[in-house]
């Protein structure tokens, strides 16, 4: 043999010893790091499976006191020592977690999360959390009243003038914020629905088969039986497992190699986010039955077909008053962008629709990051996350209508860098109600879902009428507990824990092991063909998973768009797919025409903040896109100049509301009445050049805009107001043709409420 040949078979003989010394000691690390998962679980189980919060809190109102009680409760965040101290005078926030399985606590995960972003700017921040079992006979009826007990209780502890509370749903939570918002829109501010499904039939074919599940089940009594056998309480675990089954390559196979490649780093994360994922909570069989009734199977929200109180109250997602922001991926498989956005669709047929109902919509949607990424992925909470909270005063007074938020990446050349507070641009650009639909393939989809909401409710009866009752009889306590514990989730982390005297030396040699690691180098060639093992597991795992959802969809369509079922149900065969639309209604016409009458009188009244404004809107709203710089710079410039220095949030918000109205109603008439606001020639002036100033902040300023500025400048009788063209570079400095304004410093008693 040669001598290459034989150092060759030495050099890969040291490579496979290196590789299986390595591959060993991981295994055993690997299993340790198992044993610690149930270690940690227990310790959890055993101290009340508290939220997960890396944050201290106070409990200023618990759920199980009100006089229907929950197993809720309302919670102060206590900022850390290092971080920026409260100040009571900024808009409070409220974080909603989603409880649909897992304990609380996914919105203060970590530092970089929705609650720590709030502290880190300052804001009070409260936590709406719950207990690990439901209160007997709570209900969802039950738990929409407890959460506006505790938006109003933040309301009624934060009195001042910077707006009503922030208030982020997670999830579930968002349906349930959505809820709320419609039902005491006095006491909520503007609400970010982050990841939240509220038009549950939404889709895009070949995608989505999480849609499909309750077609399949026959719909929504085997909630109802899980509940019975649960003895009247439904275990979270099995929405969970519904969850895992989404991505077995994940569940069964990448998130564990990924631990076993990563043993040395990976730990203390997995630990951590094990905590959470392991902590599962109960529901009321009634709850689970409302929900999947209502909104899985059902999807009532988004038409207004939920009825609350006995009756009296009907949720009407118009009735929201404040904005509306709405985040969502297009790497969520839970919760994709149609199901978090074609109720826009469901309620308005246009935006003019939007407008006159004077709702403002904002939505922003990420390219990849999943659905538990939306509320634990640091990048999103530094990027997503802070830059909305950063523009959340903007968006309270943006002009009603849809905007999709644009957030991007800053450079040393980037316009107006003064106006900003971090690294990112938000811009907030106009949509239209067919944008929405565009993100999916159409409507006609969503038809099949009629079939299912009448034979859900057919084999609902059935079961609550000859099952239920035997179901209930049947089972006790004990039985519902034993079920619980044998839940495959649970029973593996008992399994591996240090209970188990199979694992009694564990623990010891894992030490060991840890005192004589050696790690194989990354270039070793069986390491590198473990990982190619690694792949080609994970992708023939979702191949699996793509053949099963095609065949699921294939089953459900064969089944649900078969004229026989639809048939059978009631429903015509060849009916076509009709989203009911909004009647207004001879009293919604006159309500409009009552308005207008009164707006109209605004043309000839107001003062200079009214005149200032109606110049600066009627050149901006050409375009419609509205950026965080300009209005930045409109806050610094009053409170620089003086001009509006009592003017609150609110009364600056309806301001610009009323101007933006007057500017779209009727712009001649707009331009002809601007010298009733601004009547000296000194006022006209200082308007115009703070206009040129603010516009040009976000960069060169269009023609188009330059135009109106010339229109404007003639209307109110300026010479010589003419900006010069814009730089044929979109991100080149302001032009310095803008003059600069005119910041006469009066005298001041205190800043404007605004320009905080």
């Amino acid at each position: 043999m040669a001598e290459s040949d034989k150092t060759g078979w030495w050099s890969l003989g040291q490579h496979w010893m290196e590789y299986w010394t390595d591959a060993l000691q991981r295994g055993l690390l690997f299993c340790d790091v198992l044993r610690e998962r149930g270690d940690t679980y227990l310790e959890h189980a055993a101290s009340g499976n508290p939220p997960v919060l890396v944050f201290d809190f106070d409990i200023i109102m618990d759920g199980r006191e009100l006089p229907q009680p929950v197993n809720y409760a309302l919670a102060a965040i206590r900022p850390p020592a290092n971080c920026t101290p409260t100040d009571p005078s900024l808009r409070p926030f409220v974080v909603i977690d989603p409880r649909a399985g897992h304990g609380p606590g996914i919105g203060g995960f970590k530092m970089d999360s929705e609650i720590g972003i709030a502290l880190r700017q300052g804001h009070p921040c409260y936590f709406v959390m719950f207990f690990p079992v439901p209160v007997p006979g709570q209900t969802i009826e039950c738990v929409w009243k407890a959460e506006k007990a505790f938006l109003k209780r933040v309301r009624e502890l934060h009195p001042g003038n910077a707006g009503k509370p922030f208030a982020i749903g997670n999830c579930q939570g968002g349906w349930a914020l959505a809820m709320v918002a419609a039902s005491a829109p006095d006491d909520v501010g503007p609400i970010l629905l982050a990841g939240s499904p509220l038009s549950y039939w939404a889709g895009v074919a070949g995608k989505n088969p999480m849609r499909y599940q309750g077609g399949l089940l026959g719909g929504t009594w085997l909630a109802s039986l899980t509940g019975d056998l649960g003895h009247g309480q439904f275990d979270g675990a099995h929405l969970v497992s519904n969850f895992e089954q989404l991505d077995p390559a994940n569940t069964y196979w990448k998130k564990g190699h990924h631990l076993y490649s990563h043993i040395d780093t990976e730990r203390g994360r997995f630990l951590e986010f094990e905590r959470w994922w392991g902590g599962h909570y109960l529901l009321n069989k009634e709850e689970m039955e409302w929900i999947s009734q209502n909104l899985f199977v059902g999807n009532r929200l988004s038409r207004g077909e939920v009825y609350l109180d006995e009756g009296a109250v009907r949720i009407d997602l118009r009735q929201i008053r404040s904005p509306i922001i709405v985040f969502a991926s297009w790497g969520d498989n839970i919760t994709p962008p149609q199901q978090a956005l074609y109720w826009i669709a469901d309620l308005y047929n246009s935006v003019e629709d939007i407008r006159s109902n004077e709702q403002t919509i904002v939505y922003c949607l990420h390219e990849q990051i999943g659905h538990l990424g939306i509320f634990v992925s640091a990048g999103v909470a530094n990027k997503e996350h802070s830059e909305l909270a950063s523009a959340l005063d903007l968006i309270d007074v943006l002009p009603p209508g849809l905007y999709e938020a644009v957030i991007t990446d800053t450079h040393p050349e980037t316009p107006g860098l003064q106006y900003l507070q971090g690294r990112y641009v938000i811009r907030f650009e106009p949509r239209e109600v067919e944008d929405i639909l565009a993100l999916g393939d159409g409507r006609e989809g969503e038809r099949a879902f009629q079939v299912v909401k009448r034979v859900a409710e057919i084999n609902q009866q059935l079961y609550d009428c000859f099952v239920s009752p035997w179901v209930r009889a049947s089972g006790s306590p004990w039985t519902a507990h034993l079920m619980r514990e044998m839940h495959p989730s649970r029973f593996e982390r008992r399994w591996f824990s240090s209970r188990n005297p199979l694992l009694g030396g564990l623990s010891d040699w894992a030490d060991k092991v840890r005192a004589a690691r050696k790690p194989v180098s990354q270039d070793n060639p069986f390491w590198q063909w473990q990982h190619t093992v690694s792949d080609w597991t994970a992708s023939w795992l979702d191949g699996y998973r793509d053949q099963r959802d095609a065949l699921k969809e294939m089953t459900f369509r064969a089944v649900y768009d078969a004229p026989l079922t639809a048939a059978l149900v009631g429903l015509h065969p060849k009916r076509a797919y009709h989203v009911p639309g909004y009647q207004a209604g001879w009293e919604r016409d006159e309500m409009l025409r009552l308005k207008k009458r009164e707006l109209e009188q605004h043309y000839s009244e107001g003062g200079a903040v009214d005149g200032f404004l109606r110049l600066l809107i009627y050149v901006a709203i050409g375009n419609g896109v509205v950026d965080v710089r300009p209005f930045n710079a409109i806050r610094r410039v009053m409170q620089d100049t003086g001009l509006g220095e009592d003017l609150t949030l609110e009364a600056f918000k309806q301001v610009v509301r009323r101007q933006t109205w007057l500017v779209r109603n009727d712009e001649k008439r707009a331009l002809a009445t601007i010298k009733d606001l601004l009547p000296t020639d000194q006022q006209r002036e200082m308007a115009l050049e703070l206009v040129m100033l603010l516009l040009s902040a976000a960069g060169p300023i269009s023609v188009d805009k330059q135009q109106r500025l010339g229109r404007m400048a003639l209307a109110m009788g300026v010479p010589g107001a003419r900006p010069a063209a814009p730089e044929p570079s979109a991100e080149a400095a302001p032009p310095s043709s803008a003059p600069a304004a005119k910041k006469p410093r009066a005298p001041r008693s205190r800043k404007s409420a605004a320009a905080k």
